[in-house]
């Protein structure tokens, strides 16, 4: 019910300035869409105090924004115990959001060779432009590691599942190599959402995420998540309000509404890969099968150390006999499988690595990651295992 007695004025300031409800006594089950650019205060000291203490209130959406909060924060809450979050409106975002804030000119950056390719051509084609240094190391050899880390290092960067080779990363080992050095360490975990691994709990200071993937869960948004320790969110957060590169409301709103059902579509994709990845491992038109959960993978004792049990992950990678052009063929093969990019959705996806996410890497960067020309990338979705293992089966053997 609206209010009565509104003041009669012009039909233009009516139209503008209608009657507002009264406060709402019931309190909704669905996160409210604050689709507003700017916020009205009650005085001038109001604004000015929350002009001076932004944190303290909301201003201006490019700012913040209330919807924007209520889901870094419940992001946060899954991800760690006193962890602090930001929403960005990309997962690239989120990553150069962290770069520019524990980088200036002359910082030297570790990371690892098998890296995700948008990371890569950040790193090589734009923060490389600005003076910043960026150091490729097999983090599988800590003792390279610890070489790497010099006086100018201010970061050193792992992805917990590395994109698309699917080695696992050991947190705890390089948690220690960095605090030893006194860098932080940024672990992408976009691979690893929440119900699969923590990274915080394994000693990382902030964890990136393309929210895109699992948190949205339906292919419908694009979003960016950076959490972890307050003092360096806060300071992340900083350069989201000065570059511009803030979540939308109704973004915001959709990624929460992912985040609320995480565990349940996490848990069954990452079954279905594990039984999808048992199907291909030994078909004779294969020459690798990559994914954490198999026995035979080098890095499943790991998993089985910093994973939730049973859950390796949703993504397998593998590489067809015949190097690229059988990579391609394969692709176009599938008839229920999407030929398309990106990952965590309802519907399952297949890429050719080298000519889409690794395209900015050359031929000897690919060789130095351990990326095949032929490498496929499959991203499971919620079919049922059966059906996507007789679609790549077919794929196979026409």
């Amino acid at each position: 019910m609206g209010q009565t007695g509104h003041v009669s004025t012009g039909e233009h300031t009516r139209s503008v300035h209608p009657p507002a409800l009264p406060p709402l006594r019931q309190t909704p089950l669905a996160p409210p869409v604050h689709r507003s650019a700017t916020f009205a205060f009650a005085s001038a000291q109001e604004c000015a105090d929350v002009f001076a203490a932004p944190t303290s209130g909301y201003s201006y959406s490019r700012t913040d924004n209330p919807s924007v909060d209520a889901f870094a924060l419940a992001a946060a809450a899954l991800e760690g115990d006193g962890a602090a979050g930001q929403a960005f409106a990309s997962g690239t975002a989120a990553q150069t959001a962290v770069l520019l804030a524990l980088c200036a000119s002359g910082s030297h950056v570790v990371v690892p060779r098998e890296l995700y390719g948008g990371t890569y051509a950040l790193l090589v084609r734009q923060l490389a432009r600005f003076g910043v240094i960026a150091e490729f190391v097999d983090q599988r050899d800590l003792d390279a590691v610890r070489a790497a880390l010099r006086p100018q290092t201010t970061v050193l960067w792992a992805e917990t599942i590395a994109n698309p080779t699917l080695s696992v990363t050991d947190l705890p080992a390089l948690a220690a190599l960095a605090h030893e050095a006194g860098v932080p360490l940024v672990v992408d975990s976009t691979f690893a959402p929440p119900p699969v691994c923590r990274p915080l709990e394994h000693g990382a200071d902030l964890v990136v995420h393309s929210a895109t993937k699992y948190v949205g869960g339906h292919s419908d948004v694009t979003g960016g998540l950076v959490l972890g320790a307050p003092e360096l969110v806060g300071r992340v957060r900083q350069v989201r309000v000065d570059t511009g590169s803030s979540l939308g409301p109704d973004d915001a709103v959709l990624l929460q509404r992912g985040l609320a059902t995480l565990p349940l579509p996490v848990e069954r994709q990452c079954a279905t890969a594990l039984a999808v990845a048992t199907a291909l491992e030994g078909h004779p038109g294969i020459a690798r099968v990559a994914h954490p959960g198999l026995a035979s993978h080098r890095d499943h004792a790991l998993a089985v150390r910093l994973f939730t049990p049973g859950r390796y992950g949703a993504v397998v990678t593998f590489t067809p006999r015949g190097g690229r052009e059988a990579g391609f063929r394969l692709v176009d093969r599938l008839r229920l499988v999407a030929r398309a990019t990106s990952l965590g959705g309802t519907v399952s996806k297949a890429v050719h690595v080298a000519s889409t996410t690794h395209l900015a890497l050359s031929d000897e960067a690919l060789r130095a990651a351990g990326i095949d020309p032929g490498a496929v990338r499959l991203s499971v979705g919620l079919e049922d295992p059966e059906d996507l293992v007789a679609d790549l089966l077919q794929a196979l053997d026409d």
